[in-house]
């Protein structure tokens, strides 16, 4: 029988990270030494504390039953507490926070709530993959801003179509960002607030990285700036900030409407997170301050190792102030980044990311994690003199 994929599903592009991961898996299956600088999961295992958290709830059988589709109440006030200690953000609870299984989740079902077909979702580029395919999926258009080095990789708002702007309906932000490791001011927040409301904008604020920072730099909220609850959320995730990729679990908090739109799309798709999961959720606020001091220790070392020693090998990388990646230019005598990529893995047996994979903004650069020990990033260093 023919079973033919619907054409949203034809029009997505392969999913960049299953495709490193297929190179990676082969590469291993071969028997070679992989030196995975690809993908964005913390090899530090999540906190104990967190663990035992879950432990103790699973135990409980009345948290086997499923959960409530917003999220417990307590958990929901844990999280308006720690927003307001840490952003200076004051949220209602029962109207301006929902959790999500993982911010992923989220950011990719929100334009389900606000995008008609025909209608476009403004997009950062290169990006995070799944505003591209929640837009897709929906029936939307991706509208796509570049994101360049000469303007401190944030979008010009000034250069979007005028015709784009018309059919616009949510506009991405994700500072600090990834793939680029960029930081913003709050001005480019304000900027982005009082340009979505002249176009009646919906502002998806991705901030999965607002907890990863160094040299002094802390990021701030977009929700903080005046207009931000006005028009939009902000996505949070406790996958970086406490190493819990697998666990799946964040949340998404601001303007009210917005969040009833995406509270309502998931209620038609999941039943909501594991309760025990919550609990272990609100431990992880609990130590999230001493958990990041410890591990922003850990990533400013690697990022020193790494940076300093592709400098070393003629490369001109800048030190990022925030996220666990380093975005840097290919070597002069290269041009193509999933060629370049692929010399890596088949020279050196290390895992990198081809920019372009998130974005045709993204050609000339690769990004590496610094999801591994500083000796491996140490090795790594000593093989690409192989190929630099």
């Amino acid at each position: 029988m023919d079973f033919k994929f619907s054409d949203r599903l034809n029009r997505l592009p392969p999913y960049l990270f299953v495709e490193i991961d297929k190179a990676k898996r082969k590469a291993r299956a071969e028997g070679r030494d992989i030196i995975d600088l690809g993908i964005g999961d913390p090899d530090e295992p999540t906190p104990k504390e967190i663990i035992e958290s879950l432990y103790k709830a699973s135990q409980d059988p009345k948290n086997h039953h499923y959960p409530l589709d917003q999220g417990s109440s307590v958990f929901r006030e844990r999280i308006a507490k720690w927003y307001k200690e840490r952003f200076q953000v004051s949220l209602d609870p029962e109207k301006e926070i929902l959790l999500l299984l993982g911010s992923k989740e989220g950011i990719s079902h929100m334009p389900l709530a606000f995008i008609n077909p025909g209608d476009a979702s403004l997009i950062p580029d290169p990006c995070y993959p799944p505003y591209k395919g929640g837009t897709i999926l929906s029936g939307g258009a991706p509208y796509l801003m570049p994101l360049i080095e000469e303007n401190n990789f944030l979008p010009d708002l000034n250069k979007i179509d005028k015709s784009a702007l018309k059919k616009a309906k949510i506009i991405y932000i994700n500072y600090p960002n990834n793939p680029t490791s960029a930081i913003c001011e709050k001005g480019f927040f304000e900027d982005v607030a009082i340009f979505a409301k002249s176009h009646n904008l919906i502002v998806a604020s991705d901030a999965a990285y607002s907890e990863i920072c160094f040299d002094g730099y802390r990021p701030a909220s977009f929700l903080k700036v005046e207009g931000g609850k006005e028009t939009g959320v902000e996505f949070h995730s406790l996958s970086k900030t406490c190493n819990m990729t697998g666990w799946r679990i964040g949340f998404a908090c601001g303007n009210e409407r917005i969040i009833g739109g995406l509270a309502k799309v998931k209620s038609n798709i999941d039943s909501g997170v594991f309760n025990a999961i919550q609990m272990a959720g609100i431990t992880a606020l609990d130590i999230a301050d001493r958990h990041l001091e410890r591990m922003n220790s850990v990533y400013q070392e690697r990022r020193d190792t790494l940076v300093d020693g592709l400098n070393k090998l003629g490369w001109a990388v800048e030190k990022p102030k925030a996220t666990f990646y380093v975005w840097a230019r290919l070597p002069k005598k290269y041009k193509s980044s999933i060629e370049f990529a692929g010399l890596v893995l088949d020279k050196t047996d290390i895992v990198i990311t081809p920019g372009i994979g998130f974005g045709l903004s993204g050609e000339g650069y690769v990004r590496f994690a610094l999801t591994v020990s500083k000796e491996r990033i140490e090795e790594a260093v000593e093989r690409l003199k192989k190929i630099i």
